[in-house]
């Protein structure tokens, strides 16, 4: 996508391609922020403003061709997991048990993985790499508690194009807030075998289901976050060199791929949606600890 479209598509998003709007330092904002966009790793372009999840509105987004099914048959077993070194002090000695060469690719990208979740967490937030389903299910139990029934949520791509996988436009056709007083999130790490990263922060976050529809033909029901306060996140956090905001200055939401997803409590408002539970990640976790 050209920078000159891009632009173009986020202006309209704020009402100033035809010269209205909001004020210079706003437009200067976005001008930069588009730029900036049109550079960087496409798997970044998943975040926007609270303002613009309005039907009708057009957002570039980049949706990678993966699926959580993809990482599902690399799931070790919570005996298996606990046998292997997991932190950064290890990394040569797990190298060397799983046959990588200290140079390699993976090596790097298994050293980033643990990197971040060595790191200490932010105010407010808990945070686990999970190496296994019986271990995320733990974690999950010291959120939400060993009674309430909960359930997923993910990404899910109901008509794809040749072009998916690459950054399109994406009108916003369906919006739907999913009541979530608590939610993890948790991501797929690069690793030698699956590493979820799950989050939670005890600040206000809202859960949304979004229907878009790509320029290419693309159908997606996405799953989004907006994160209502983000004053505690460091500076160099991603979200706000994309955005080009400052912590805490306004709520960061971003879209979820389709191998991420999102933890809820169960309600009765949720059960009503039947395409939000991601089936698969949640047959896989029956018989896990949080199960009732």
């Amino acid at each position: 996508m050209n920078a000159k479209l891009l632009l173009c598509t986020l202006l309209v998003l704020l009402g100033s391609c035809n010269g209205t709007g909001p004020n210079e330092a706003r437009t200067e904002q976005i001008h930069s922020h588009s730029h900036h966009m049109n550079m960087m790793d496409p798997s970044l372009i998943v975040f926007f403003f609270l303002d613009d999840l309005k039907l009708g509105n057009t957002i570039p987004i980049y949706f990678p061709a993966r699926e959580l099914s993809d990482s599902l048959p690399h799931l070790l077993s919570k005996q298996q997991a606990d046998s292997i070194p997991f932190s950064l002090q290890q990394l040569p000695h797990i190298l060397h048990l799983l046959s990588f060469s200290n140079d390699s690719p993976q090596a790097k990208a298994m050293a980033q993985t643990l990197d971040e979740c060595d790191r200490d967490p932010i105010e407010g937030e808990k945070k686990f790499c999970a190496t296994s389903l019986q271990s995320m299910s733990e974690f999950l139990q010291t959120i939400f508690g060993s009674d309430t029934p909960i359930k997923s949520l993910s990404t899910s791509h109901i008509r794809r194009s040749d072009d998916a996988g690459l950054v399109q436009k994406y009108a916003i056709v369906g919006i739907v807030e999913i009541p979530a007083p608590k939610m993890v999130a948790c991501h797929t790490m690069p690793y030698a075998y699956t590493v979820f990263y799950c989050h939670y922060h005890d600040s206000e976050n809202r859960v949304y289901r979004v229907s878009l529809r790509g320029e290419k033909g693309d159908e997606v029901e996405a799953v989004a976050v907006c994160h209502m306060d983000t004053s505690q996140w460091g500076r160099s956090h991603v979200a706000f060199q994309v955005l080009r905001v400052e912590p805490g200055a306004a709520p960061v939401c971003h879209f979820f791929p389709a191998d991420n997803f999102v933890w809820v409590p169960t309600m009765s408002s949720i059960s009503q949606h039947k395409e939000e539970i991601s089936p698969v990640l949640d047959r896989l976790m029956a018989g896990q600890i949080l199960t009732s």
